[in-house]
């Protein structure tokens, strides 16, 4: 087992000078991290995920639609999305955007539904 090491995401994902680069930074049975490199005005427009979600932005400003709230998520912002909430995604400027793919809730789990 050996870890992985990602010294400058900018030089992983460069900024394109028009459209959405996306690219799998990670991925093993449980997680899935994948890279976004926006540029300005671009648009992930509205959709969900059938798992949960984490968004970090890196570098950039995203003005982000998350159900019925809205919100501008700059560097160090933190977002966590449960599955299946509508979202809509669009850089306000150049943007690195990182989404860490969740795994999915264990109904067996000790305390999830199933347990009860």
């Amino acid at each position: 087992m050996s870890a992985t090491v990602i010294p400058d995401l900018t030089t992983e994902l460069p900024l394109p000078e028009d459209g959405t680069l996306s690219r799998v930074l990670y991925r093993d049975d449980r997680l899935r991290v994948i890279g976004f490199a926006f540029a300005q005005g671009q648009e992930l427009t509205e959709h969900t995920s059938a798992l949960p979600v984490v968004i970090q932005v890196v570098q950039g400003r995203l003005d982000l639609v998350l159900g019925d709230e809205k919100s501008v998520a700059t560097p160090g912002s933190w977002i966590h999305l449960p599955a299946r909430l509508p979202h809509t995604v669009r850089a306000i400027d150049p943007t690195i955007m990182l989404l860490t793919m969740l795994p999915a809730p264990d109904p067996t789990a000790a305390g999830g539904p199933a347990a009860a």
